[in-house]
């Protein structure tokens, strides 16, 4: 559970800084951290999917005809699956339930918050969590099957099902559980012989690698994996008017909520206060209502300990007077109960006053604010940040803010509203960072992440190029996340006018390399995507060779060629060398050391049309007239005269030479070719060009129909790509 977001963020100015960014602390249990790292390529827009069970079913099935108890090989019952950071001073012995106990069940009269205590983990941020999904039963039998006994059919298997970046993922474990002296070390029920909770959460440590991975986090973060939703936050002291009336349709609605106490100390961890409450921790949000007392309407809020225990003691506590005042009807509807459970009510004024942070996770962001229901639609895309390529950092950085991955939304109708007088389309931008909880044994945090909003200008909707330096440096954003905080996701609800936008996600330093997940919610009709999806090379114009034909330059250029070349009038690789860096020695402006044979060999290669190991005059005019345009180029971008670029420019340097590319060949460009500075030299920056001219090329020779599909038998493809 992170702390409460630093107040008053500065404004940015039209083409000025973003301000520094907020810190999130984290609420704990008995402990403290945040988490993750990156992966793969991905661009997607497509409806979430749904992950069968099939593949428990198969396990379940096998070790009934085995007559055998599962045993899980991807979370063994040894350290590896408890901590990777510490060593256990005592020794854990893991057991499952039927030794722990007789008469094991998995869910023994309906699952519901008081099965939830925490043990000796950080953790309380899930289990607050749990307690919040318990009211939504709907909710609770799609994470935890409920199809599944220590009676009927069992076998030592249960699954349980997360929503991870827009699918859902069936997580199988084994009933094997930590314990000390025949007790559960970690999450445990009220009663003894009831085990959902602990199974649950211990497929949720093996969906992040160890039960160490869980230790400190947001409760938003567990809220969102139990139901795929989209969380907003509010500060407390900062909350709109109408707070209770958001907290009642929040409740109404089955929304997940939960609220925590900031710390004065960074890591001063879960502090008790004399009132009953603890400072640092998760507590979650069960129910919102409004009784009478001494003829007045009171507002009452009440709230669990993920604990099972420590309970607020001031006004409307289990055994305050202020029941007293109240009807055993009302009593009854209220649930009231004096016992020790970790559950309590307590006035919507104090709930204000103590409270600094509420997380409300909406299961579909309808519009809190509003008194109706509104059903929002929703697009997802999936993308990353790569070093030297696509991990430009913020504003403050204009050097590479404009590398970052950029997403049109097309803002299509306006809402439904008769008391706006303008025409607005209101919409939630949601940007989550993806594994960093995963990786946290590898030294991933979580980075600090934002998103910027600009309106894309009337004579440029339609184009989905990729928005260039200038048009940042010029052009003022018109909305944006209210700060760059370290969290798992930032989201943020706009109203803007209907009109063609671009989002920019990012990091806020440059340079960081991560996978992030952007969802747009829009209640009306609405359209997200990556810019640059197409990918297509200018054809070469011949009219330039024949213009120069029997010029003096053609001549001479003819002459050298055969000197080199003998009377065959063809050259191999060492001798493309010698021409070349021949040619290049002339060029006192261009710093290079000139081109090394490998290269030389792949152009040989890739300009070799008959198969012979060398290239004739013509191949070699081709080359060399490519090679001076893309010489001009380079000059361009290498500003500095140190004979490099640096490997953000590739984009305008590509799309310079005629190449239209996407997100991911960019990444595979900058892999490929950049040094460990992120620098490009010119011989691995006309290697680029050529591989990418030639491969052009050769697609166009094989797509004889001119559809943008080739089809390659094997000897085709092996003979393609490895003499390239």
């Amino acid at each position: 559970m992170p702390s409460a977001i630093d107040a008053a963020v500065a404004q940015q100015t039209a083409a000025g800084s973003v301000p520094s960014p907020t810190i999130s602390t984290t609420t704990e249990g008995a402990g403290g951290g945040t988490g993750g790292i990156y992966s793969a390529i991905i661009s997607r827009n497509q409806p979430i999917t749904r992950v069968k069970e099939k593949t428990y079913e198969e396990l379940h099935k096998k070790c009934l005809e085995k007559n055998i108890l599962y045993e899980d090989p991807d979370f063994p019952p040894n350290e590896s699956s408890l901590f990777y950071s510490q060593k256990i001073p005592i020794k854990f012995e893991w057991k499952r339930p039927r030794e722990i106990c007789e008469n094991p069940r998995f869910i023994i009269g309906g699952a519901n918050r008081t099965d939830i205590c925490q043990g000796e983990l950080g953790d309380c941020w899930f289990l607050a969590a749990i307690a919040c999904l318990t009211l939504n039963k709907k909710l609770l039998c799609r994470v935890i099957p409920h199809d599944q006994s220590f009676i009927q059919n069992y076998a030592g298997i249960f699954h349980f099902q997360f929503w991870r970046y827009g699918d859902w993922v069936d997580v199988v474990i084994d009933d094997c559980l930590p314990t000390y002296n025949n007790q559960l070390v970690f999450t445990k029920s009220s009663q003894r012989n009831e085990f959902w909770s602990a199974l649950l959460e211990k497929a949720y440590a093996k969906l992040h690698g160890s039960y160490e991975a869980l230790k400190g986090g947001n409760t938003t973060e567990a809220m969102e994996d139990f139901t795929g939703g989209v969380t907003e936050f509010y500060e407390i002291k900062d909350a709109p008017k109408d707070i209770y009336k958001i907290m009642k349709h929040a409740i109404d609605r089955g929304s997940l909520m939960a609220s925590s106490i900031d710390t004065i100390m960074p890591m001063q961890y879960e502090t008790r206060m004399s009132c009953g409450l603890v400072k640092g921790h998760a507590y979650s949000v069960t129910a919102v209502e409004e009784t009478t007392f001494k003829g007045e309407k009171i507002r009452l809020v009440r709230l669990r300990n993920p604990w099972g225990q420590v309970e607020w003691n001031g006004p409307w506590s289990d055994k305050s007077e202020e029941w007293n005042f109240v009807n055993e009807a009302e009593k009854t509807r209220l649930q009231h109960k004096i016992m020790e459970d970790g559950e309590f009510w307590i006035s919507f004024e104090d709930f204000m006053r103590h409270f600094t942070k509420l997380e409300i996770c909406n299961l579909t962001p309808d519009t809190l604010e509003a008194d109706k229901l509104q059903t929002w639609t929703v697009s997802v895309n999936e993308g990353r940040w790569v070093r030297g390529c696509s991990a430009g950092g913020c504003r403050n950085y204009p050097d590479t803010f404009w590398t970052n991955p950029q997403y049109r939304l097309k803002l299509l109708e306006e809402d439904d509203d008769p008391e706006d007088e303008e025409v607005i389309c209101s919409f939630l931008v949601a940007l989550m960072q993806k594994n960093r909880r995963k990786e946290r044994k590898l030294g991933a945090n979580l980075y600090t992440i934002g998103f910027a909003i600009y309106e894309v200008p009337k004579e440029m909707h339609g184009n989905k190029h990729h928005l260039q330096k200038d048009f940042f440096l010029y052009n003022a954003s018109k909305a944006r996340s209210k700060t760059y905080i370290n969290m798992r996701e930032i989201s943020e609800r706009f109203r803007l006018p209907p009109s063609e936008y671009v989002i920019i996600p990012s990091t806020y330093e440059p340079h960081q390399e991560g996978e992030f997940i952007l969802r747009v919610f829009s209640e009306k009709r609405s359209l997200s995507e990556e810019v640059e999806n197409m990918i297509e090379a200018e054809r070469p114009s011949r009219s330039s060779t024949k213009a120069r034909e029997g010029s003096e330059e053609e001549k001479q250029f003819r002459n050298i060629f055969r000197q080199i070349a003998g009377d065959d009038m063809e050259i191999n690789a060492e001798e493309l060398r010698n021409v070349l860096n021949n040619v290049v020695k002339k060029h006192k402006d261009l710093k290079t050391e000139g081109f090394e044979l490998e290269s030389c060999r792949s152009m040989i290669a890739l300009m070799d049309t008959d198969g012979s190991g060398k290239i004739n005059f013509d191949e070699f005019r081709h080359l060399w007239d490519k090679i001076k345009s893309w010489q001009k180029i380079f000059k361009h971008y290498d500003t500095d005269h140190s004979g490099t670029i640096n490997s953000y420019e590739m984009r305008n340097a590509v799309k310079d030479a005629g190449f239209r590319l996407n997100n991911q060949l960019y990444d595979i460009i900058t892999m490929r070719y950049a040094d460990k500075n992120m620098n490009i030299d010119f011989d691995s920056f006309i290697c680029c060009f050529v591989r990418l001219d030639a491969m052009f090329r050769a697609f166009h020779a094989f797509d004889k129909d001119g559809d943008g599909i080739i089809k390659l038998n094997v000897l085709e493809w092996l003979q393609l790509t490895m003499y390239a």
